[in-house]
């Protein structure tokens, strides 16, 4: 059973049996210490509408409803993990911040992040290809060097606005939270 099960458990046990006689224990291993949460700032999401109708054709107020739920649903679930903690993005300041174009700013949200004590910024948005056809990606930047952390994307086909934050849930829970 040289490939099975049982030579593969000898191994280990066999190091560790190495360590105890030799009177040492076994160190702790740096990728189970339990750092504190990171503090992050999860701006709201944004839309970027390159369809054809764009800017002319839709509902602005339902949009905003639908980006809201997955910038909410995105929080809690990044809340929950515990490795992150929140920090309250309320009183942020800046046009990018108003019109809701950080990603258009090249990283502003970075400094933003780090003025309100944050040590990552998180910008969502939320790319309209077409009207059934969309992109939601998100951004984690360093918020004292505005280096980019984490930037991912996942396209959504024959959807529609109210599909955005499960686009969004399965990046933070796939993607984010399932990579240490």
């Amino acid at each position: 059973m040289k490939n099975g099960f049982f030579f593969r458990r000898r191994q280990p046990l066999a190091a560790f049996a190495i360590a105890l006689f030799a009177g040492f224990a076994p160190a702790a291993s740096p990728a189970h210490a339990d750092p504190s949460p990171v503090k992050i700032a999860i701006f709201d999401f944004e839309l970027d509408d390159a369809s054809a109708g764009g800017g002319i054709v839709g509902d602005q107020a339902r949009d905003l409803e639908q980006l809201d739920r997955a910038r909410d649903d995105v929080r809690e679930l990044i809340a929950k993990s515990g490795r992150y903690s929140l920090v309250d993005v309320s009183s942020a300041e800046g046009d990018a911040v108003k019109k809701r174009a950080l990603w258009k700013c090249d990283g502003c949200e970075a400094a933003i992040a780090a003025k309100l004590g944050a040590d990552q910024s998180f910008i969502g948005v939320v790319t309209r290809v077409s009207r059934t056809e969309y992109a939601v990606r998100f951004k984690i930047r360093d918020a004292h060097t505005g280096a980019m952390v984490l930037a991912l994307q996942t396209d959504l086909r024959m959807g529609a606005n109210y599909s955005w934050n499960r686009g969004a849930i399965w990046l933070v829970k796939n993607r984010l939270l399932d990579n240490p």
